[in-house]
């Protein structure tokens, strides 16, 4: 009966979501509330009121920590992408049928990853459908191709839920995104084709040696961006990667003389200054330390620092400023301020409260209480069911964060109670969280709106349920290896 106790506080966030008439700021605080009234009377542990306090204290830090990443974030991708000044929207030569197939994969695997690891929210959905509505796509085909934008979701709003994850983990956030990252490698050999599929039915073909061009750029691109992930972090690898990726991409599709080079040059470079000064900041060690130990803060033992010098939400910030100054649109920042946080607050207000019902849980013990019945039940199999559940709840939720504030903490206990491999287990967790956000309800409805269908959500789901079962053809695999102790 404790243990069926101790789970109510995530079956009541989960039955809110699912029933649709909650929102997930609204289900993460009855989440809230449930976890503080289970923690006081039923902990395994002796739980007093100041020390939940403390929990709430713990997880409202973590939330904080990645706040400049999503408001920063939009802020700036506002500055830089408005109107009259984006490139997203350029009309670009086609180029026959080559250059249309050209142009979908460049959209919907470069450039649509980058603006959502800009910015996060499904941005990466719009800048795609912008660049492939003047391909002549069917509806259900543009919202397709424009949800294949958040296949690289891991790296999504400056990688914050990789940081959010592993403070739930207690572990390092470049080790669980490099990690992870092992899972999309195995995801995009699967999707690639699905891809194939879906431009061979949307009648833009292609031959065989395009399909060995696109899958080497792919591979190149992710390698690349594994490697950037280990050498500079989560939070700016998507921007140092593939920056330099969709400009070579960009001069060999495109072949632009020099005058519109020019011209595309000084609408990207907000871009290429900020991620340049992003990968200097990272990869020189003086400059590195002096920054990441300037007005540092750490006021938790096992939580992330701040240091607000260091935090790529910082400079995301001050690049949206000297965007504005520089283009004479100063004036437009008060408005954009006000339209990143009107976009960004329920993000913003739900990873805090997630992040607070899941160091309640934690520091209560009930996660670990919950992870060792489960173990004593089921043995190292219960690993298994959870990264399910974990999908599909991410995508409800429409955020791994949430998934993660319910499971992240309990799986990483079984894994220690079971004596499997706690950093290929937290990996597993974090993906599976993500896994599906490709088609959450929320995106859905986004992309449906801007395609101009409304209501379709079903015939979409159709199409893209190919994909979903991906995730749980590898996923599912994953978990019996882990808990084989083959991993």
């Amino acid at each position: 009966m404790t243990y069926l106790i101790w789970t109510l506080p995530a079956l009541a966030v989960i039955g809110a979501i699912a029933s649709g008439r909650v929102g997930t700021l609204a289900a993460s605080v009855i989440g809230i509330a449930l976890a503080l009234i289970v923690a006081l009377t039923t902990a395994p542990v002796d739980f007093k009121a100041a020390q939940a306090g403390i929990a709430m204290l713990r997880g409202a830090w973590i939330g904080w920590v990645v706040v400049p990443y999503i408001l920063g974030g939009l802020l700036f991708w506002q500055m830089a992408m408005r109107p009259g000044d984006s490139v997203v929207t350029e009309e670009a030569r086609i180029g026959g049928e080559a250059g249309r197939r050209r142009l979908l994969f460049r959209a919907c695997f470069l450039i649509g990853p980058f603006a959502e690891s800009a910015t996060g929210f499904g941005i990466g959905i719009i800048g795609t459908l912008l660049l492939i509505r003047r391909l002549g796509l069917s509806p259900l085909h543009l919202v397709c191709f424009s949800l294949i934008s958040q296949t690289m979701i891991l790296w999504g709003g400056m990688g914050s839920g990789a940081i959010i994850a592993a403070a739930y983990a207690r572990t390092d956030p470049t080790t669980l995104a490099v990690h992870c990252s092992l899972f999309l490698v195995a995801f995009n050999l699967f999707w690639l084709p699905l891809y194939w599929r879906l431009a061979a039915q949307a009648g833009i073909a292609a031959e065989a040696s395009e399909k060995r061009s696109e899958a080497l750029w792919l591979a190149g691109s992710v390698a690349l961006l594994i490697g950037a992930t280990a050498l500079i972090g989560p939070e700016t690898a998507m921007l140092g990667a593939y920056g330099p990726i969709i400009a070579l991409r960009y001069l060999i599709d495109e072949r632009p003389d020099r005058r519109r080079l020019a011209e595309v040059f000084r609408k990207v470079l907000p871009f290429v200054l900020l991620i340049g000064w992003l990968v200097i900041t990272r990869l020189s060690p003086p400059l590195h330390r002096l920054l990441e130990d300037s007005l540092r803060l750490s006021p938790f033992v096992g939580t992330p620092s701040w240091s607000p010098l260091f935090h790529a939400g910082t400079w995301l910030v001050v690049a949206a400023v000297l965007t504005g100054l520089l283009r004479g649109q100063a004036g437009a920042l008060a408005k954009e301020a006000q339209a990143a946080w009107t976009t960004g607050r329920l993000a913003v207000l739900s990873v805090i409260a997630f992040s607070m019902m899941a160091e309640i849980l934690s520091e209560s013990r009930i996660a670990s209480g919950l992870a060792e019945g489960l173990y004593h039940l089921f043995g190292r199999w219960a690993l298994i069911l959870t990264p399910q559940i974990s999908a599909v709840f991410g995508a409800l939720a429409n955020s791994g964060n949430a998934a993660n504030g319910l499971f992240m903490v309990s799986q990483v206990s079984l894994a220690q109670e079971a004596a499997l491999n706690t950093a290929a287990v937290a990996a597993l967790q974090h993906s599976a969280a993500l896994s599906l956000n490709m088609v959450s309800p929320v995106r859905m409805s986004i992309v449906c709106g801007l395609a101009g269908t409304p209501g379709h959500e079903r015939e979409a789901y159709r199409a893209m349920t190919p994909f979903a079962l991906v995730v749980i053809g590898v996923l599912l695999p994953a978990s019996v290896l882990i808990a084989l102790r083959l991993v």
